[in-house]
């Protein structure tokens, strides 16, 4: 195992995606992960615009949101290479995902942590699993159904990509924002290694200057871990 861990494009606001392409100009950075959770039509259509005049070639993994359409996966495919698009439980039970026929194997499932899944979420119908390592850690404390689901498929080859962000140990959840990165991120060491996966974008709102830091603490950590460095 030799995982790539990505710098991200995070955010709720304008603000927040704009100041972090910013740096990512400033440092000529070439290759990030994009997660447009919060963002509507309108916002995507300037980051899109935005990220077309950038320095950045390569976005292996975009999360998405239910109001994609298959154009847009189409465009990340054609001008930034994109092979993972990661989506919630909720697209299945929805039906969301069914707008997004023909991407089926592009596209990877985050479970959730509210210890319920539906019968509708159907794991083999698509690429496979998108583990958010702090989602699986907090089920695994907790032995969720969103834990046994994963747990489950253990032994098949669904193990993709990963979004990776804090852990709290006193409040067992995840943490999208990083204080401490030895505090935050040393959950890491305490996961079995068939989570992850070739491809692991820093899902947290801190700025590109600190994801810099914690990648390379994260590359140390994984070379402990794996005995092998990441990229």
């Amino acid at each position: 195992m030799k995982p790539k861990i990505l710098l991200s494009i995070t955010g709720r606001t304008q603000k927040d995606w704009r100041e972090k392409l910013k740096e990512i100009e400033s440092h000529n950075i070439t290759e990030v992960a994009l997660f447009l959770e919060f963002y509507d039509k309108q916002e995507k259509k300037k980051i899109y615009d935005a990220l077309l005049k950038s320095p950045i070639k390569n976005i292996p993994l975009v999360h998405i949101r239910h109001d994609m359409e298959k154009s847009e996966l189409g465009f990340f495919q054609k001008n930034f290479g994109t092979k993972y698009f990661t989506c919630h439980e909720e697209n299945f039970v929805s039906h969301d995902i069914e707008q997004w026929k023909g991407f089926y194997k592009d596209i990877y499932l985050e479970m959730n942590f509210d210890n319920f899944v539906s019968k509708k979420v159907k794991v083999e119908n698509i690429g496979g699993f998108c583990i958010d390592l702090a989602h699986f850690k907090v089920g695994l404390e907790k032995l969720s159904k969103d834990f046994e689901y994963v747990f489950d498929h253990k032994d098949q080859k669904l193990f993709s990509c990963n979004h990776l962000n804090g852990w709290d140990p006193q409040k067992n959840i995840d943490m999208h924002t990083i204080y401490n990165m030895q505090k935050d991120f040393n959950y890491l060491e305490t996961l079995p290694a068939f989570v992850f996966g070739n491809i692991i974008a820093l899902e947290t709102f801190n700025s590109i200057k600190e994801q810099l830091k914690f990648k390379k603490y994260l590359i140390d950590l994984f070379l402990k871990k794996f005995k092998e460095k990441p990229d």
